[in-house]
């Protein structure tokens, strides 16, 4: 009888393409009790896909996406890469994520050769230590988000301690009224290829930034009709997904049924190590 996988060793295999012709790949599907393919996936597969047709000596800087449809976990995702820059310093990948002969996902990756320069970065907010904060998962149950359970087991290689957010846990801030912060990490099981790390952090820095669009307002998730719509990342230094890192959200607009969220990543020692920002849809449902 095969050893049962762990959820972050199921999440590598997740991101284990299959190459079906040059620059063309196959990923494949989680099992899942949710109606649409979670998001961080598609841009997790997506990377590793235009990752394999680069140099190794190239590492991802951004990456810039736009959802297109809701993907169907009934099929697998075919990742289409078109090489578009092929420079000393940089290259450039264009990456189509298709199901059904459609395309439902845009990706952009840009990598740069490792090179010296310039260094500064923000200061990491005071907070409480990881083993202080509260079960995200139980956070959205309690707050009665019907998908609680569903996303739970679907987040099942992520550990997320919730430190709170504008309305409960943080202090308030005039300047900026829809806050929320985490302490986030991929469970046991990654191993050490930093290609992976970078994977697995993208599939996790799509877990909670909508959230911090509807922090200023107490608004039941179950109750808002949430898609994102884009999604970038600027990777600014390399780090470990499996080790906690502080992903503090701030939400500076929300208007037209659209939220801006942007999220910054800290290691524990302080370390500014990527910054992310999405744009989704907090339309609230109508009652019929």
């Amino acid at each position: 009888m095969a050893e049962e996988l762990k959820p972050a060793e199921e999440l590598v295999a997740l991101l284990d393409l299959e190459r079906i012709d040059a620059d063309l790949f196959r990923g494949g599907q989680p099992d899942s009790e949710r109606a649409r393919v979670y998001g961080g996936q598609v841009a997790a597969q997506a990377l590793i896909a235009g990752i394999r047709t680069a140099d190794p000596a190239y590492a991802v800087h951004s990456l810039h996406s736009y959802f297109l449809r809701g993907g169907d976990y009934s099929v697998p995702i075919v990742y289409d890469v078109e090489r578009i820059r092929e420079g000393r310093s940089f290259l450039t990948r264009r990456v189509v994520a298709r199901q059904h002969g459609r395309p439902i996902y845009y990706q952009s990756l840009n990598l740069q050769r490792a090179e010296d320069g310039y260094e500064h970065q923000d200061v990491m907010p005071e907070v409480k230590p990881p083993e202080e904060g509260m079960d995200l998962v139980a956070v959205m149950r309690r707050g009665g988000d019907a998908e609680a359970d569903a996303l739970g087991k679907e987040w099942g290689a992520l550990d997320v301690r919730w430190l709170g957010n504008s309305r409960v846990g943080l202090d308030p801030d005039p300047e900026h009224p829809s806050q929320a912060r985490m302490w986030v990490r991929l469970k046991e099981g990654l191993g050490d290829d930093p290609f992976v790390h970078l994977a697995a952090f993208t599939y996790a820095s799509d877990v909670s930034l909508l959230g911090a669009t509807l922090a200023a307002h107490g608004a039941n998730p179950s109750k808002v009709q949430m898609a994102s719509l884009d999604h970038t990342i600027w990777f600014h230094r390399p780090f470990r997904a499996d080790e906690w890192w502080l992903y503090d959200q701030a939400s500076p607009a929300a208007v037209g049924a659209r939220g801006l969220a942007f999220g910054r990543v800290f290691t524990q020692d302080g370390t500014l190590v990527a910054t992310v920002a999405q744009e989704g849809l907090i339309r609230p449902r109508r009652e019929d």
